[in-house]
């Protein structure tokens, strides 16, 4: 019995979306059911019509890739397309079905077509870990996160990072406090450390993330520790080494 995979196409390129409708037009194992060019209609797209596949680019407007996948209801096998080596090697590291480098030949193609049909067949196959993946959320490859994308009930929301005072950690979740209310996310506190601008994002305890720019002073609590005060009138505890880490940003 032969294979047929229910089939999306998320790319914002018109002529990569023309070859890979041209490409995949003869293939009797790929049923092509929605064409998509930006995020937020891909998103809707997967969760609404449950395709078996998708061929997702990276780079888009108004939701990336990477961000689209950390928004998933539905878990389909994911072939990434894109023109940047850096997110291909990120995309292999996690073991995503598969990743084509842009430009890319139909035989490419169909290695990778291959693959996602031995995956669907097999007997003991999983859904990868995109989860991993959208650790490595960034706009541009090697650049600071310049937003964060969280979902509060049916609504997705792009926190721009200067608008956040600080970020707690809560258990498997991060917490993010920003200018107007609070937003919670599963992430860890290491990838937002390894993510944000070092010359703004401060860690200042196994708990906290603060934005320089949103420390007011900084004030006596127990023997040889502080808190740092914020504009806002938040209160963090700040550790030894986050007061070292402190006194190198603000040089005092």
């Amino acid at each position: 019995m032969s294979t047929i995979l229910k089939t999306l196409i998320i790319e914002d390129e018109q002529p990569a979306i023309d070859l890979l409708n041209f490409y995949l037009k003869d293939n009797k194992q790929i049923e092509i059911i929605e064409v998509c060019k930006d995020g937020f209609t891909g998103l809707k797209a997967i969760n609404e019509l449950k395709p078996d596949l998708v061929f997702l680019d990276i780079q888009m407007p108004k939701l990336t890739g990477f961000e689209l996948i950390e928004l998933l209801e539905h878990q389909p096998m994911i072939v990434f397309t894109t023109a940047y080596d850096e997110f291909a090697l990120k995309a292999f590291e996690v073991s995503a079905i598969d990743y084509l480098l842009k430009p890319f030949s139909t035989e490419r193609l169909q290695q990778a077509i291959q693959k996602v049909v031995d995956h669907f067949q097999s007997s003991d196959s999983k859904v990868p870990d995109y989860q991993k993946l959208s650790e490595y959320n960034v706009s541009k490859p090697n650049e600071p996160l310049s937003r964060i994308v969280v979902k509060t009930g049916h609504q997705i929301k792009l926190i721009p990072v200067e608008e956040i005072f600080y970020l707690e950690a809560q258990d498997d979740y991060v917490m993010i406090y920003t200018k107007e209310t609070r937003y919670i996310k599963q992430a860890t506190m290491k990838y937002f450390e390894m993510g944000l601008d070092a010359g703004r994002f401060v860690r200042i305890h196994r708990s906290y993330i603060a934005n320089i720019d949103e420390i007011k002073q900084l004030e006596p609590y127990e023997k040889e520790s502080y808190l740092a005060i914020l504009k806002n009138g938040a209160k963090l505890k700040i550790s030894k080494t986050g007061f070292k880490n402190l006194k190198e940003k603000l040089d005092f």
